[in-house]
């Protein structure tokens, strides 16, 4: 589970809601359903930039825009501010979501219409948009809740309050959570370099070419491997200060990887590391898929120590990730244990690692009931099963050592074994080349800036290090992550007080 880094660092503005709004519908819910499955042990994984900005919401220290114009009184509202919750407030799916609530979606209607909205409506919207992204789970827990949806509008200030101030109070329970659940032993919680950046192209950028010999590279090598060292002891550091010990494993970002990242991985202590089959196959030279291989841990010993690799079934994953959404809970489950059926009797009820890894939050709201039909009936069935044990990853690796060898980790991500998808168009390598420059300007300013200055820019550059400005770029159709990738940019060179290049007033997309 990740988010960008939205805060702006000069502001304390965040400029996209999606930490707090995932937060009331993802990150707690998914925890907290295993508590009616003791047997269900399973690894969850966190980013320290998104529980950063989780405890910015908790401790009052971000403005967030999205959540002001909640709180402001609809009579109050100006006619900007009005065209600005029109444009956002409908922001959650359309067919699962919105639909379920009558009010909701006939307000979705109005606005496709292009009906005028009098003050109620805004208020209803205000309130629907914020109640509709808290998970059903907890709409359904707290009375007052339940209480306000049963009502469904003509809604109040005081019921618009009351559902802002309980998102409060989720976001409150997470970590405390996710601490209680791993000291019980039901979790395990493996963590991802700080501000999640592609490893392998912090150590270098010509990293793209190991991995696709067709990638695009900027002009000149990102080469700042003491950055992806960085990247990963602070990780490591801010879980020891949470949860109050070490963590064994990590999630590279984008299970991105490398020969190079490894002695840094080796280094902070950190005993397992999980990515895609297609890395596994690649470093085999491997030319079909061989389940022999893919369903055991593996060993990378090398000068610095070793260091466990776990690689993921990707076709279960994204069977779950990507296809399942659209059946009957019911039969989603009945085929995803008939894989697992298969796999059991192929291998003749010899014990192996099958690995399930996917991402944590963006699938569940394109699932009936946010997921939690298909979860809870999937966490039953694995729990009746007598050939399958649901295990987190150093549960597994404590009784079953890895004991093949991988000589050389081929580099690669998730995505079709390569970083095309951070590399992949003159966008993407133009932003690299952006970075670049900011970079170098930092090697040189360093020696005159003080120390908080410096720590500023240091953290602005690690924020900009992270994947998702490069994802996005080229595929943005609203242009908002370019947009806060240059903000990003011209906050740190205000930092090192240096001008702004020109380059940055206008969108890279354009």
């Amino acid at each position: 589970m990740h988010q960008p880094y939205y805060k702006d660092l000069l502001t304390n503005e965040a400029n996209l809601p999606w930490v707090r709004l995932h937060g009331v519908k993802d990150y707690l819910d998914m925890v907290q359903i295993l508590e009616k499955f003791p047997k269900i042990h399973q690894t969850f994984n966190i980013v320290p930039s998104l529980f950063e900005q989780i405890e910015n919401y908790t401790n009052d220290s971000v403005r967030d825009t999205f959540l002001e114009l909640s709180y402001k009184e609809a009579k109050k509202l100006s006619p900007s501010e009005k065209h600005f919750i029109l444009n956002n407030f409908f922001s959650i799916n359309k067919d699962k979501v919105i639909s379920n609530f009558p009010r909701y979606y006939e307000l979705y209607f109005k606005k496709q219409k292009r009906e005028e909205f009098d003050i109620q409506d805004y208020l209803d919207l205000q309130t629907w948009f914020n109640l509709a992204w808290i998970d059903p789970s907890f709409r359904s827990k707290f009375p007052e809740l339940r209480t306000i949806i049963s009502k469904g509008r003509f809604f109040t200030e005081e019921d618009k309050r009351l559902v802002l101030d309980k998102q409060i109070t989720i976001l409150r329970e997470i970590i405390p959570d996710y601490k209680r659940s791993c000291a019980a032993g039901q979790i395990e919680l493996s963590v991802t370099p700080y501000y999640h950046p592609i490893l392998p192209l912090l150590c270098s950028s010509n990293s793209a070419k190991e991995a696709n010999l067709q990638s695009l590279l900027p002009k000149s090598e990102f080469r700042y491997p003491q950055d992806a060292k960085i990247q990963i002891d602070t990780a490591v550091n801010f879980y020891q200060e949470r949860f109050g010990m070490a963590p064994r494993g990590m999630w590279p970002s984008e299970e991105s990887v490398s020969e190079s990242i490894l002695p840094f991985i080796i280094g902070s202590g950190i005993k397992w590391i999980v990515t895609d089959e297609a890395l596994l196959f690649k470093s085999f030279k491997s030319k079909k898929r061989d389940t022999k291989l893919l369903y055991q841990p593996h060993l990378l010993k090398r000068r610095e120590g070793e260091l466990r690799i776990i690689f993921r079934d990707r076709n279960l994953s994204d069977l779950i990730g990507f296809v399942y959404h659209s059946w009957k809970a019911e039969n989603a489950v009945a085929d995803f244990m008939q894989h697992l059926d298969n796999i059991n009797k192929a291998f003749k009820n010899e014990d192996v690692l099958v690995t399930i890894a996917m991402d944590g939050e963006n699938a569940w709201e394109y699932y009936t009931n946010d997921g939690h039909d298909f979860l809870e009936l999937l966490y039953q069935r694995l729990c009746d099963s007598n050939t399958i044990k649901v295990t987190t990853i150093s549960e597994y690796l404590e009784n079953h050592p890895a004991k093949s060898k991988i000589k050389h980790l081929s580099a690669g991500s998730w995505i079709y074994g390569n970083f095309n998808k951070w590399m992949g168009n003159y966008y993407k390598v133009k932003a690299w080349e952006w970075l670049l420059a900011a970079r170098k300007e930092l090697d040189e300013a360093g020696s005159r800036l003080s120390n908080q200055e410096l720590q500023l820019a240091l953290k602005q550059i690690y924020v900009l290090e992270g994947s998702d400005w490069f994802w996005w770029y080229g595929e943005d159709p609203e242009g908002s992550f370019d947009r806060l990738f240059r903000l990003h940019l011209c906050n740190f060179y205000s930092i090192i007080k240096k001008p702004i290049p020109d380059y940055l007033s206008n969108p890279l997309s354009a």
